[in-house]
């Protein structure tokens, strides 16, 4: 499980994510606005810890992007303002807890664990498009019953377009999806697994497009 904390107070990061990689998660951690919506769109996380009061971005405005671009992972605000109005504006803007400071560790434990059972429950592994099938858990491609041999990066190009159901992810997306990976890798790596997908998806109704100077999306056989 992997969870996006975004906290411009870098001490209460760190010590969110120890705490919580010490639960056996895996924990990516950002201080800016910009930077969390970036992650959101980049990565398949199970659980974002989001503050408010951030630069470049209030939180209030990063979730309200993220449920626009029909992101669903689930959002829990971890913020100093404990008024009614702001939990009544964060929730109608898609979040699913609200949690305020100064709090104790073992209630956010509880929290975390509730909303990543309640997400898991409802979720499926499997993603369809046009005539392929893509496990999540496994990594495997199906055409029908038929798995596809794609090498790792590719696959994880693909799955990262999967995921993004039909948005645009930029180059250094892409690049940010694969951050698995030890080796860099460089945008023309990225044009160059973007080109060895088409080919290999083109007689399966899934095609990759270019949007000019933004990036690559996935458009089925029946999508216009």
């Amino acid at each position: 499980m992997r969870i996006l904390i975004v906290e411009d107070n870098r001490k209460l990061a760190e010590g969110l994510k120890t705490l919580l990689s010490e639960s056996g998660y895996a924990v990516d951690c950002v201080v800016d606005g910009d930077s969390a919506l970036s992650a959101a769109r980049a990565l398949d996380y199970d659980l974002v810890v989001l503050d408010l009061s951030l630069p470049q971005m209030d939180g209030l405005e990063v979730l309200r992007e993220m449920r626009s671009d029909r992101i669903a992972v689930p959002v829990l605000i971890l913020t100093a303002r404990d008024g009614l109005e702001d939990r009544i504006r964060g929730l109608d803007l898609g979040a699913d807890d609200y949690l305020t400071k100064p709090f104790e560790w073992g209630e956010l434990e509880a929290r975390v664990r509730a909303l990543i059972r309640r997400s898991t429950a409802v979720r499926t592994s499997l993603i369809e498009a046009g005539l392929i099938t893509f496990d999540l858990r496994s990594g495997q491609v199906f055409a029908g019953d038929t798995a596809l041999e794609i090498p790792a990066r590719e696959t994880g190009v693909l799955r990262a377009l999967l995921l993004a159901n039909g948005r645009i992810l930029s180059k250094g997306q892409l690049i940010e999806s694969l951050s698995s990976f030890e080796e860099d890798i460089s945008e023309n790596a990225i044009e160059q697994y973007v080109s060895r997908l088409r080919r290999r998806l083109s007689d399966h109704g899934v095609s990759i497009k270019a949007a000019r100077g933004l990036g690559y999306y996935l458009r089925t056989a029946d999508e216009k």
